[in-house]
């Protein structure tokens, strides 16, 4: 069940996503809960919980937990440009700017790139 850049490559990333947010739910609901879930129904989770579609404009606790997942993931960007400063993780936080795609068509891709990633943005990129 590895969330890394090659199992992602590997089963897909909303497969990935499913698993993950299954295995945080698991951790932290409890009986009583109906979870809500931005979007998709979770299968395997042993929980009542509702996909609630446009979760974010529709729900408080979803749209809090967007801000969280975002703040998160913008600290293990900046984490990870201390390992791999050549690709300014700390500036894009992954996302694709000119900068990123410019040290990507220069210096190849990072082993946190997912080569199965597919953005118009990166399609002129040698990735693979």
């Amino acid at each position: 069940m590895a969330r890394c850049p090659r199992g992602i490559d590997a089963r897909g990333l909303h497969v990935t996503n499913l698993e993950a947010l299954r295995s945080a739910l698991d951790c932290v609901a409890c009986d009583e809960a109906l979870c809500l879930v931005d979007g998709f129904r979770v299968p395997g989770l042993c929980f009542e919980h509702r996909a609630v579609i446009g979760g974010d404009s529709r729900s408080a606790a979803i749209a809090a937990a967007s801000v969280l997942a975002k703040v998160t993931r913008d600290r293990y960007m900046r984490r990870a440009a201390e390992r791999h400063p050549e690709w300014d993780f700390d500036t894009n936080v992954g996302y694709s700017t000119p900068e990123h795609r410019a040290a990507i068509a220069e210096k190849g891709i990072s082993p946190l790139h997912r080569l199965s990633f597919a953005s118009i943005a990166y399609q002129q990129l040698p990735l693979g």
